[in-house]
């Protein structure tokens, strides 16, 4: 386990590049945190790091985005915020996703807890500040 501290939002980079470092093996990767906790927020930073280009929102409504690395590989990002069954999930396709091998950023993954693989990275922002926050990730 590993914890960060993100004193503002010009922590952010040096943040996300440990992050990038811990991605090794893992495709799937969980963000937990209460609303307006920067899940999004942190997600911009570590698609940045890793080399996207493209502009990085938070995908609330169509539920998944696709951004792609510097090496053009594929990144989804999920938000589930909003999702009244984990059914819906299944019903775009997550399962796919998750088993594409390909990076896949999860926000709210309680929502759908029980379509999980075992095999993931949890990285859960806290909120210890007007601007500061904890990053705490464990695999």
């Amino acid at each position: 386990m590993l914890h960060l501290s993100l004193p503002d939002l010009a922590a952010l980079p040096a943040a996300a590049a440990q992050v990038r470092d811990a991605l090794r093996g893992h495709s799937i990767v969980c963000f937990e945190g209460e609303m307006g906790a920067g899940k999004t927020t942190f997600i911009k930073a570590l698609c940045r790091e890793l080399g996207v280009r493209e502009e990085v929102s938070s995908p609330t409504f169509s539920l998944v985005n696709e951004y792609r690395t510097a090496q053009q590989e594929p990144i989804y990002h999920f938000d589930f915020y909003r999702l009244d069954d984990p059914r819906e999930a299944e019903d775009i396709g997550a399962l796919e996703y998750f088993d594409s091998g390909y990076l896949c950023l999860i926000e709210w993954p309680s929502r759908i807890e029980a379509l999980l693989p075992p095999e993931r990275l949890l990285l859960t922002l806290t909120v210890t500040g007007p601007s500061s926050r904890e990053l705490r990730i464990e695999s």
